[in-house]
């Protein structure tokens, strides 16, 4: 079991990761961040992604299904961003957040490499 900042710098190291955070998705806080930059605030999108979260849970809810979110992908023009909520007892309400730079992420291995940091992620 990893605990979040081992989490976080294991996410940084898939290629073209260029943030990452471990996020309430209660209050969209991050309680942990790694990366980012001054072009890239992650606390703040991280934030913002949260919505992202909420309204798919919502649709989900709504159309009366009874699934649960592997991952939801967003693409950008230059960037993917994955949120992964964590399925562990110990992390109900948080979720992972990855950002890739789009030239230089596999996304089928950063997905897998995603799944693998959360199952392992110790709160």
């Amino acid at each position: 079991m990893a605990e979040m900042d081992v989490a976080l710098k294991d996410a940084l190291q898939v290629d073209g990761a260029i943030a990452a955070a471990v996020v309430d998705s209660t209050s969209g806080m991050a309680l942990g961040t790694a990366g980012g930059n001054r072009d890239f605030d992650v606390t703040t999108a991280a934030a913002v992604n949260t919505e992202v979260l909420r309204a798919k849970l919502r649709t989900i809810e709504l159309l009366g299904l009874r699934e649960t979110i592997d991952d939801i992908l967003v693409t950008l023009g230059s960037q993917y961003h994955l949120i992964r909520p964590v399925t562990g007892a110990s992390g109900r309400g948080l979720f992972v957040y990855l950002v890739l730079s789009r030239d230089r992420a596999n996304l089928a291995l950063a997905r897998h490499r995603l799944r693998m940091i959360e199952g392992a992620l110790e709160l």
